[in-house]
């Protein structure tokens, strides 16, 4: 059933705007989707997507703007930079959907912007990686004017499979740094079990097995986990973003003065690895705490 809202979907050749794009466009929104490097994107055009050469060119009669890029340089860049979607005749009561993880400093630019423009502006950043992207399955951390739920419940409703309304704009991206904090101190804790059993000279699955269904058992352990035992690092989100999202953490605890030393250290440990397997998945964190040696 065809959507009212033109979209325009700008990092569409990304490995979420993709997902994003080509689920929008198969559920029936009409999808203007725009990517630096167009090639990436170009396969939505099966999708019944159209494409467009510059960030402005797919905003031009977009109801909606979304953007899933991956830092806030670049989200500001093709909003309000030459040729950036601000520069459009855009449709009927536009709104700026942020879809991206930019941290706190970032989303507070963003909402300045939208402001400077009187464009009504959505912060929802994501929980999720590809997988869940390609099966919209992902949980949508919304927040912005009330007014505006109702409109952009049936977008999140085909990304998504749960969304959470968590206060006005800047709160659901607060609310990202608050799970990234955690996620990334799940995988490096598991990357250093992990060389700490094979180190020692143990099978790291004993690892699995005796958590196996207690507490201390978790299905992110167990994915990660595998990945590290069998040195299979196909990115399902890349180990220089986990990096990015650590650091954004840690930039907002250091704006509200706290003293969080373990993010600290895992966003040290992050970049540690970028150089060598910036483009691998984040669990490749492993790599840098494996063994001497180890088999590969």
């Amino acid at each position: 059933m065809a959507s009212e809202e033109t979209i325009a979907v700008l990092g569409a050749g990304g490995t979420m705007g993709f997902a994003m794009a080509r689920n929008l466009a198969r559920a029936g929104f009409q999808i203007r989707a725009w990517n630096r490097s167009r090639d990436k994107a170009q396969p939505l055009s099966g999708d019944g997507a159209q494409i467009f050469d510059t960030a402005a060119e797919a905003a031009g009669e977009a109801t909606v703007i979304l953007t899933m890029l991956a830092d806030a340089d670049a989200v500001l860049e093709c909003m309000g930079g030459d040729g950036g979607a601000l520069s459009a005749e855009l449709g009927r009561e536009p709104v700026w959907l942020q879809m991206s993880t930019i941290g706190e400093a970032g989303t507070e630019r963003c909402i300045e912007l939208a402001r400077d423009h009187e464009l009504e502006f959505v912060d929802a950043p994501v929980l999720g990686t590809k997988e869940p992207a390609e099966q919209g399955k992902l949980v949508v951390l919304a927040s912005g004017p009330d007014r505006l739920r109702g409109r952009m419940q049936p977008t999140f409703d085909v990304v998504g499979q749960r969304t959470m309304w968590v206060g006005g704009a800047g709160r659901g991206s607060q609310l990202k740094l608050v799970t990234n904090a955690w996620l990334v101190a799940i995988v490096e804790g598991a990357a250093e079990a992990f060389a700490l059993a094979e180190g020692t000279g143990l099978d790291p699955q004993l690892l699995l097995d005796a958590v196996e269904g207690g507490p201390l058992d978790l299905p992110y352990l167990r994915l990660k986990g595998k990945a590290m035992m069998e040195r299979n690092f196909q990115p399902s989100f890349s180990l220089k973003l986990a990096a990015k999202d650590a650091a954004l953490v840690e930039e907002a605890a250091s704006r509200h003065g706290l003293d969080l030393p373990l993010v600290h250290t895992i966003r040290e440990r992050l970049e540690a690895g970028v150089p060598e397997h910036g483009n691998e998945d984040m669990s490749a964190t492993f790599l840098t705490s494996a063994p001497e040696g180890a088999a590969a």
